[in-house]
C-alpha cells in the first residue's frame, strides 16, 4: 500500500508555469506506474500524464502535449508534473495516482488503486 500527497497547486496567470509534486510514503515507489489526473468542475476526471516505473514510457494527453512534462525520482519517492504555458482551461484539481498492476501508464482512472487528496490549480486569464 502507498499513501500519496500532492503539493504545488496555486493560482497563476495564463502563460505561467507551475511544478506539482506528489510524495509517496512507500519505499516501493519504484514498483508503481504513476499518473497525474485532473478534474474540472462539472467534468470527468481525465489523465494528464502517466509514467512507467523506470520512466521508460510516458503517456501524455493531447491537450497538454508540448506544455506539460511528467517525471519521477525513484530515489526520493517523488512524482512531478512540470506545467508550462498554462491556460485557463487547465484549471482543475490535480491528483496523482499509483498503479501496481500495469507496466504501461494507463489512461483509465479505474486502473489506479491509490490516490492522493488532490491539489487545486487555478489559471486566471
Amino acid at each position: 500500500q502507498v499513501q500519496l500527497a500532492e503539493s504545488g497547486g496555486e493560482l497563476v496567470q495564463a502563460g505561467g508555469s507551475l511544478r506539482l509534486s506528489c510524495e509517496a510514503s512507500s519505499g516501493d515507489f519504484e514498483y508503481y506506474t504513476m499518473g497525474w489526473f485532473r478534474q474540472a468542475p462539472g467534468k470527468e476526471r481525465e489523465l494528464v500524464a502517466g509514467i512507467s516505473r523506470i520512466s521508460a514510457l510516458t503517456n501524455t494527453a493531447d491537450s497538454v502535449k508540448g506544455r506539460f512534462t511528467v517525471s519521477r525520482d525513484n530515489a526520493k519517492n517523488i512524482l512531478y508534473l512540470q506545467m508550462n504555458s498554462l491556460m485557463p482551461e487547465d484549471t482543475a484539481v490535480y491528483f496523482c495516482a499509483a498503479n501496481s498492476r500495469s507496466l504501461v501508464p494507463s489512461s483509465k482512472d479505474y486502473d489506479y488503486e491509490y490516490w492522493g487528496q488532490g491539489t487545486q490549480v487555478t489559471v486566471s486569464s
